[in-house]
């Protein structure tokens, strides 16, 4: 295992601080001179992080803002790109985009791809909560701002932000004069795309529309031994926006958009071989067991071995927000609706056997997920006391439905890819044959055996909330905020259409004693996949099989915040907070989540002279997850306006922090009593020249599982085992240093006016742990192959521009030196030592042509 050396952890934190406290980062310019020389210094940036505008260096919030020409020149197309420009945010993908991205900020996040389960890091679309980081990831298109809030952010952005907020916020349409843009883009791996928009006043000062769209499509990233493609992109996006401004006192923004991709997303390369491999051969499957591509050449060239992935998604929404100065206080009343689609084709065996499968694309059976998302909010904001109170409450409310089904076919090649395992027992292949699994089950084939799974959640959600800031002095003030949020979730599962004939055959071997006692479990474990397999079984109490359920959630939490601010000069202010966070709990959405868990004393109870045992099931809900979190931060400008640092160190511990896991057969969604994160940011810009401008930005993060992150106390029954395993390491994707520096030089370059410009940034992360679950069950050691090593990514950008600045033409590449690293490692289903993992974009480079009117 590579780790990063004391001494340069120790190098890379000072070079950023020296830089920090002595020299100069890229930030928007002005171009006002200073009273005694002509220079220019860093402009003023505005943000809403507390629902109102005001400066960055006036919050008392740790806030990353990227304004439209930074995500302009870092090439930004959706929030997959994000983590280049802010050291404190990553995000992660697994085998699904719309349903297993992960969005974390230092170092938490939800983890998992269960649409029970709500992002810890909450995306708002110009003030719309998105429920699910699926529903966020199409193109960002005719951009504002995106602001990184760091931190718990409930009390004003209410819904799940325990571990901070994404606010991105597009332009509105200009109601003074005509303007325009098209921006043309052509890449490597066949990619091209189109953005453009065109903002028209329609009654000048007060009524105006804004049109903007794109379609983007890229190649495969890999290729299977099978001829099938995987990671491509092919989306398109269309919004459509109206402004109203009657009079100054009212204005009406009304925003329609339509989004839909057929992604091919996304099949895993195999990173180790199985430990299975001779007898998948003796079994009649092929010396390399339907793996022919394993372990670094397939790394290298993006190599895997399953058959087509298709990811399809389509969403539309429509939001109202009314701001009208009703005289006491300025009003803002927010409404909005979204549906959100996604299918799945998946052979998600991740080989090219026929093992099983899921979707319409490979058997014609459903499998997705459709999300109707509709809310409502209403703010007054003000001021008493002599401007003294900047007062604000405000009322929520959202109503969601989740619709997901899940289906899965066995193929002819199950019995004896699950089976293979039972022929390493000496003897199993003389009496029961190359295939034992068919044997056990009679002689009855699993070919064929599926089942079409429909899980449904109803969410409501409500809070009502006070956000208000006291200026003590006017050099102190005091803020406080308060929410109160009510939670109320319906939860179920029914079994469609299902057909497991060689289940049902085991299930009756192992409780009649046909099938041996020793092979009894592992027979109906492997034969019983869940996913594919009948509920309703009469041996239901008796053994882990699926069961449906019906059952309902509620949950209720008063989350707050704290916090003073003190401005030390004109320039320099700092601030301390304290703030308590929450995230609602709900429903695995999963066959195997209300399944027996005391089958083997319920087995016993029934044998000659046993005493009868009544069954225990699981319980398909999953807690709530809380959060304490303490700051406190510095923000300063100096240098004559020309530099600016923030600093930030932070203190968060989260109670009952949320885990999704696949264990090879079936997701597990538990509770971890404990976690924490600790850590210190510096984000800093420096313009050294007119001409040149530079951003160092470190972020140190300790984001772990305590030494005691189980109830070592609990009962047996209480005590979780996965939990437990977990205490003493990492979160997941969770690097302890991530250090970027970004730089951009811009110079004239002819006597007409013509600007020449290079800009780039080198992103530095440690080593980090890729798996969910942190050891190996077999071993209960950590894999070597579920850490990233420490890398270093750059991206650079080349070109022209127009005197009159009405066009562009850029050059660029993003990871140029074509760094390989994983994003998420998991089991092989089915599997023994096989392991998966899903890897980030390889080196891109292309040209773009941006045209502006």
């Amino acid at each position: 295992m590579k780790r990063t050396s004391p001494s340069l952890k120790l190098l890379l934190g000072a070079s950023v601080l020296a830089m920090a406290t002595a020299a100069p980062a890229f930030a928007q310019e002005d171009g006002s001179a200073d009273d005694d020389q002509d220079t220019r210094r860093l402009s003023t940036v505005s943000v809403t992080a507390t629902q109102r505008v005001a400066s960055i260096q006036d919050v008392p919030i740790a806030v990353t803002a990227l304004d439209a020409e930074s995500l302009e020149k870092a090439g930004v197309a959706d929030i997959t790109n994000l983590p280049q420009l802010s050291a404190s945010f990553n995000m992660s993908n697994s085998q699904s985009e719309s349903g297993g991205s992960t969005l974390r900020i230092r170092g938490v996040g939800t983890t998992g791809n269960n649409a029970g389960l709500e992002s810890a890091v909450g995306v708002f679309l110009d003030g719309v909560y998105l429920s699910r980081p699926g529903v966020a990831l199409a193109d960002l298109v005719d951009l504002e701002q995106i602001e990184v809030l760091r931190g718990p952010q409930g009390t004003l952005f209410g819904r799940n932000t325990s571990a901070g907020a994404l606010n991105i916020k597009t332009k509105a349409p200009n109601l003074s004069e005509v303007d325009g843009f098209l921006n043309a883009t052509m890449g490597n791996y066949d990619a091209n795309g189109i953005q453009a928009g065109v903002s028209i006043p329609l009654i000048e000062d007060q009524l105006g529309i804004r049109l903007s769209g794109a379609f983007r499509n890229r190649g495969p990233l890999a290729s299977s031994t099978t001829g099938a493609e995987s990671h491509t992109r092919q989306r398109e996006m269309l919004r459509a926006q109206l402004q109203w401004e009657p009079n100054e006192d009212v204005t009406l923004r009304v925003i329609a958009d339509h989004a839909k991709g057929t992604d091919e997303c996304c099949d895993a390369v195999h990173v180790t071989p199985s430990a299975l491999l001779p007898l998948f051969n003796l079994a009649g499957l092929g010396a390399n067991g339907g793996v022919p591509a394993v372990g670094q050449s397939a790394i290298d060239g993006y190599d895997t071995n399953a058959d087509q992935y298709q990811n399809p998604f389509e969403q539309n929404g429509i939001s109202a927000e009314l701001n009208w100065d009703v005289g006491f206080a300025n009003m803002t009343y927010l409404a909005a609706h979204r549906e959100y689609m996604a299918s799945s084709t998946q052979d998600s065996d991740f080989t090219n056997l026929e093992v099983f499968s899921v979707g319409p694309g490979l058997n014609g059976l459903p499998n997705g997920q459709d999300i109707t998302f509709t809310s409502h909010e209403l703010r007054f904001q003000g001021n008493a006391m002599d401007d003294r109170l900047d007062w604000l409450v405000g009322a929520y409310y959202s109503d969601e439905e989740i619709e997901a089904t899940g289906s899965m076919v066995l193929g002819p090649d199950y019995q004896a890819y699950a089976g293979a395992r039972f022929l390493a027992i000496p003897g199993v292949a003389a009496g029961f044959g190359t295939n034992p699994l068919l044997a056990l089950a009679g002689g009855v084939d699993a070919n064929g055996s599926f089942a079409i799974n429909d899980f449904n959640q109803q969410g409501e959600s409500f809070s009502i909330f006070t956000h208000n800031t006291f200026y003590v002095t006017d050099q102190l003030s005091a803020t406080l905020g308060v929410r109160y949020v009510d939670e109320s979730k319906d939860g179920s599962f029914d079994q469609r259409a299902a057909s497991s004939n060689a289940c049902t055959a085991v299930q009756t071997g192992a409780i009649t004693g046909s099938i041996p006692g020793a092979f009894a479990a592992g027979a109906f474990g492997l034969t019983c996949f869940p996913f594919a397999t009948e509920v309703g079984s009469p041996f239901a109490a008796l053994l882990p099989a699926p069961r449906e359920f019906d059952d309902t959630f509620e949950d209720d939490e008063l989350v707050y915040t704290a916090a003073l601010g003190y401005e030390f000069t004109e320039d320099i202010s700092g601030y301390a907070s304290l703030t308590h966070g929450f995230k609602s709990g709900g429903f695995n959405l999963d066959p195997t989540a209300a399944v027996s868990t005391n089958f083997a004393a319920v087995q016993a109870g029934l044998a000659p002279g046993g005493t009868p045992v009544a069954p225990v099931f699981a319980d398909p809900t999953f807690d709530s997850e809380k959060i304490d979190s303490y700051e406190v931060g510095l923000k300063s400008d100096f240098w004559g306006g020309r530099a600016r640092v923030n600093v930030a160190a932070f203190y968060s511990e989260m109670e009952d922090f949320q885990v999704l896991e696949f264990t090879g057969t079936r997701f597990q969604t538990f509770n971890v009593d404990k976690a924490t994160s600790t850590g210190v940011e510096v984000e800093s810009q420096f313009l050294l020249t007119d001409e040149l401008t530079i951003s160092p930005a470190i972020t140190w993060t300790d984001a772990k599982y305590p030494d005691d992150c189980a109830n070592q106390d609990a009962t047996a029954a209480d005590f979780n085992l996965n939990a437990a395993t977990l205490c003493g390491n990492s979160l997941t994707n969770a690097p302890e240093i991530v250090a970027i520096l970004g730089a951009d030089y811009s110079t004239q370059v002819d006597p007409n006016g013509m600007t020449g410009f290079i800009n780039g940034s080198v992103r530095y992360e440690d080593e980090r742990r890729t798996s969910t679950q942190a050891v190996q069950p077999a071993t209960g050691l950590l894999s070597v192959e579920d850490i990233q090593d420490a890398n270093t990514k750059v991206d650079l950008r080349a070109g022209l521009t127009s005197p009159s600045g009405k066009w562009t033409f850029e050059l660029w590449g993003k990871n140029i030196t074509d760094e390989r690293t994983k994003s998420v490692t998991f089991n092989i289903p089915l599997n023994v030592g096989a392991r998966g993992a899903f890897f980030q974009d390889p080196a891109t480079y292309g040209v773009t042509l941006r045209v502006k009117h």
